[in-house]
């Protein structure tokens, strides 16, 4: 599988967006002291992200109204202002008039509805935070760069831009839109934007299973079917660590263009399957098969084995520069247990439809792998 397949499917994840967590995880979220409470806008906030940025920021003394269609998850905050409107039909009446401390934009994927929030409050809000992603980067998942905030990001052409105007139309072009919706920020309110790039984010609530599926499926035990080069590194970051750090730029003014993944140092994938196995008690065993013989048997990553980019296209993404300005990540076992207990108390035993192997194949490919390194063996002899 190549790596476009990969973005492609990020992309149908973002449009389709995801369950929001209980409030229970709102506790573990610690205030911090700020000078004064400020008055936040978040376009969306109902989804993944959103409601865990929503209960740090509420958490910490801020006031918050939300935005969006109420569609996703209607009766969540009901306590807070909702105001209702529908970016993709231009209905912004709900918004007009109204002044904020800072606007958080979880939901700007075309470039034109970017554009026109961030010019309706260029006069009636000090901060505009846009989230992105790491997908801007063209060359993400293609080769082994490493890639910082200076890294050329991808473009698209303007006819393209000028057409789309519906969330699932942009979707094709996720990475290259994202990077437009970023410049119309900046674009509507220079020096007062912070534009975030996150990577895979996980944790409670994330109904993508692209990380999910781990704990779960080593938690049921047996013999685990692991892809590739043990030493691999992975970067993703909790939800959480990156929703209080939204916060955090916005109550310290941080404004720029930062990458929000993990961690602080190297983690590889063997280090995370065995997080995963030292946080259940049901006997479990992780057979490593090489790259080439899952690419052989066409086992998709990202897909099919969750965090896994084979070692042509692993790139690194710098995070030092968003370290700098306070990013913290919480200890992996924490996400690793977190996770499992929402999947087990929430997602229910449901199968995985997106991301995994079905058991069937997985039996398939562990048999296979063994009968090749058992006439390995023999002719090594």
């Amino acid at each position: 599988m190549t790596a476009p397949t990969r973005r492609t499917f990020l992309a149908s994840l973002a449009a389709a967006g995801a369950v929001a967590p209980l409030a229970a995880h709102a506790e573990r979220l610690l205030p911090r002291r700020t000078k004064a409470p400020q008055s936040i806008l978040v376009l969306g906030g109902t989804g993944f992200l959103g409601p865990h940025f929503v209960r740090a920021a509420l958490a910490n003394g801020h006031k918050v109204t939300l935005f969006n269609r109420g569609k996703t998850n209607p009766g969540l905050f009901k306590d807070l202002e909702q105001l209702h409107g529908d970016r993709e039909k231009g209905d912004l009446e709900a918004l007009k008039g109204k002044a904020f401390d800072a606007v958080v934009d979880t939901s700007g994927y075309v470039p034109a509805h970017v554009e026109a929030t961030a010019k309706l409050f260029a006069e009636n809000c000090k901060h505009y935070q846009f989230i992105s992603t790491i997908s801007v980067y063209g060359s993400f998942g293609d080769r082994p760069d490493s890639i910082d905030e200076s890294t050329e990001t991808s473009s698209v052409d303007d006819d393209k831009v000028q057409k789309v105007n519906l969330i699932k139309e942009a979707m094709p072009f996720y990475g290259p839109l994202k990077a437009r919706c970023e410049a119309a920020a900046e674009a509507g309110m220079p020096g007062r934007v912070s534009t975030i790039r996150p990577g895979l984010i996980v944790g409670p609530g994330d109904t993508s299973d692209r990380f999910t599926w781990w704990p779960v499926r080593i938690d049921k035990g047996g013999e685990v079917l692991c892809p590739g080069d043990q030493d691999g590194h992975v970067q993703f970051v909790d939800v959480r660590d990156l929703a209080d750090w939204m916060l955090h730029c916005i109550e310290q003014n941080v404004t720029g263009v930062y990458n929000a993944t993990g961690f602080h140092g190297r983690v590889s994938m063997a280090e995370l399957l065995g997080a995963c196995k030292c946080n259940t008690s049901t006997p479990v065993t992780l057979t490593w098969a090489s790259e080439e013989f899952l690419q052989e048997n066409k086992v998709q990553p990202y897909m099919q084995m969750p965090c896994w980019i084979p070692r042509e296209g692993r790139s690194v993404i710098q995070t030092e520069k968003a370290q700098q300005k306070g990013l913290k990540f919480r200890p992996i076992a924490d996400t690793i247990r977190d996770t499992l207990q929402w999947a087990k108390t929430e997602r229910g035993d449901k199968p995985f439809a997106r991301t995994g192997l079905k058991p069937e194949r997985e039996a398939e490919l562990l048999a296979k792998w063994k009968e090749l390194q058992k006439a390995a063996a023999t002719k090594a002899r």
